[in-house]
């Protein structure tokens, strides 16, 4: 694992956009709206999320093919802005100045929120703690608490807190909600991807790990479905059953001012009950019948919506659903 650093280097990610466009000029296809090949900057924290919408979408559309770049949030927006890329997933919408800069380039933008993501913690199983206020969240990534016997009668050991990368979003959205920019403590590691968090976690029981809900709902089940499987059951308004992994424990979250704590559930973040979480944004600045613009309207449309429920995070679009109570 390597300390939690604020500077953040893009140089390498750039020059492999760099190389995957060029790449992708060389493949010359049809371009439509369901066929041809495409390009997306993609924000790391949401990688399962995207590539389970593009297996969907090339088993429906078996001529389209959209090649995924994962990077930390700030290289994304360089693709997009230097035309990199045509297609971007990122935390945050476009500001006017930024529209204004692709349509001074004769780029139309369109751009929507998709999604609500919530930050889960995550602890070891023989962890016997439950539940965090917001203030003991803060206290932790400062290292002010640095004991699990300070926060939890029969916690014992030095609390490490763990990260996917230095420079994911998950990571700045801690530091600007909880801490107001402060930095982090001493015991604040960071591991490659989201999976590592996941699987540093259950192999540690002195670790809490800091991850985005979609990488710890349904022990992963959905990643595990063909692409068939998944395109069938993204076609019908049927209900759908969200659990978390049991290879980890998921804490529950309250605020300050509240007694109350809850897990990260759909319907807890649907009401803001649960209390970290943030917005999940497409952005396309292909033109009109070109194959970006029909996958921004598969994400943002029923079935794309369906496949951002079934990985645990809570869809922009809720269509109502058959719920059968016994």
């Amino acid at each position: 694992m390597m300390k939690i650093s604020k500077s953040i280097s893009v140089i390498a990610a750039s020059l492999a956009m760099v190389a995957l466009t060029v790449s992708c000029d060389r493949r010359k296809a049809e371009n439509t709206s369901t066929s041809g090949l495409a390009t997306i900057a993609c924000d790391a924290t949401f990688e399962n999320i995207l590539s389970q919408e593009i297996d969907v979408f090339e088993y429906i559309y078996p001529e389209a093919s959209i090649m995924p770049y994962y990077v930390d949030e700030h290289a994304v927006l360089d693709s997009l802005m230097n035309f990199g890329t045509k297609m971007a997933i990122t935390t945050r919408p476009l500001t006017d100045k930024e529209v204004e800069y692709f349509k001074s380039n004769n780029k139309n933008v369109l751009q929507s929120q998709i999604a609500v993501d919530a930050i889960a913690l995550i602890v070891n199983p023989a962890n016997p703690t439950e539940m965090l206020s917001k203030k003991e969240i803060s206290q932790i990534l400062t290292g002010e608490l640095s004991d699990w016997g300070k926060v939890t009668p029969g916690g014992e050991g030095d609390i490490k807190i763990v990260f996917d990368h230095q420079g994911s979003s998950t990571v700045h959205y801690m530091r600007d909600s909880l801490l107001n920019g402060a930095d982090f403590g001493p015991n604040v590691f960071a591991q490659k991807t989201p999976q590592a968090v996941f699987d540093a976690v259950a192999a540690d029981k002195k670790a809490i790990g800091v991850i985005g809900v979609s990488w710890i709902t349904g022990d992963l089940k959905g990643r595990e479905m063909t692409r068939e499987e998944m395109a069938k059951a993204v076609e019908n308004n049927d209900s759908t059953e969200v659990t978390f992994s049991e290879k980890v424990k998921v804490l529950k979250v309250h605020r300050d001012d509240e007694v109350t704590a809850y897990k990260p559930y759909q319907y807890y973040i649907y009401t803001g009950e649960y209390p970290l979480y943030r917005q999940i944004y497409m952005i396309t600045t292909g033109a009109g019948g070109s194959i970006s613009r029909g996958f921004y309207s598969f994400v943002t449309g029923f079935q794309g919506q369906k496949i951002m429920l079934m990985t645990g995070i809570l869809p922009k679009v809720i269509h109502t659903q058959m719920v059968n109570l016994n």
